[in-house]
C-alpha cells in the first residue's frame, strides 16, 4: 500500500505524539521534538522522526531512564 504525502505526514505526526507521550511520561523532554517533513513530503521511504538537539540534562535523564529499562 502506498500513502499519500497527507498520509504520511499523519502517520509520523502519530509517531512523535506517542513518542512525545512516552518520554514525557518518564520525565524526558526534546524541546525540538517533531517530523521532519522533508521525508514525510516524499512517496519513497518512511517519514523521518527529527528528535531535534537536547540540552545535557536532558540527554542524561534519557540515559539513566534506558539504562533502568535496559537493567531493572
Amino acid at each position: 500500500m502506498v500513502l499519500t504525502p497527507r498520509e504520511r505526514i499523519q502517520a509520523a505526526e502519530e509517531a512523535v505524539r506517542e513518542l512525545k507521550e512516552a518520554l514525557d511520561g518518564v520525565g524526558v523532554v526534546f524541546p525540538s521534538l517533531g517530523v521532519e517533513r522533508v521525508s514525510a513530503a516524499g512517496t519513497y521511504g518512511l517519514p523521518l522522526v527529527d528528535l531535534g538537539r537536547c540540552n545535557l540534562d536532558t540527554a542524561l535523564r534519557l540515559a539513566a531512564v534506558l539504562h533502568e529499562r535496559a537493567h531493572p
